[in-house]
């Protein structure tokens, strides 16, 4: 691994299912993620994922490339346009600094809106 290595991509369709899962798993309960109804009537076209479940699928998006070995040490991330069902979702990466065992990797989830998701996740590979 060294500064400039690109990640092969990772399409995630965006459906309901994950949306509404998503949100339950992490104890996120806010309408906006599993009421269609209330989210239109909150100005959204549809329920969006949390941002707790895009930090999970960057987190594994870094980890089935780096390995079962790896450690994520940082995960900081924003987002952007929201993820809503019946998109998809490609995440990117960059290595941009190396450092022993550890990597930083730039980090883009781009969705038929723009980006979702941009940062920068910090990762510990043990030799």
């Amino acid at each position: 691994m060294k500064p400039g290595d690109e990640l092969p991509p990772l399409t995630v369709p965006i459906t309901r299912t994950l949306i509404v899962a998503g949100a339950v798993a992490s104890r996120d309960y806010q309408d906006v993620h599993h009421d269609a109804e209330l989210a239109r009537e909150k100005g959204s076209p549809d329920i969006f994922m949390n941002i707790l479940t895009t930090n999970g699928l960057v987190g594994r998006y870094i980890t089935d490339h780096f390995g079962p070995r790896a450690v994520l040490r940082r995960v900081a991330i924003r987002l952007g346009a929201p993820n809503h069902p019946g998109d998809t979702m490609v995440l990117t990466g960059t290595v941009t600094e190396v450092d022993g065992d550890t990597a930083q990797v730039r980090v883009v989830g781009a969705n038929g809106l723009g980006h979702h998701v941009t940062g920068t996740v910090t990762v510990e590979v043990p030799r």
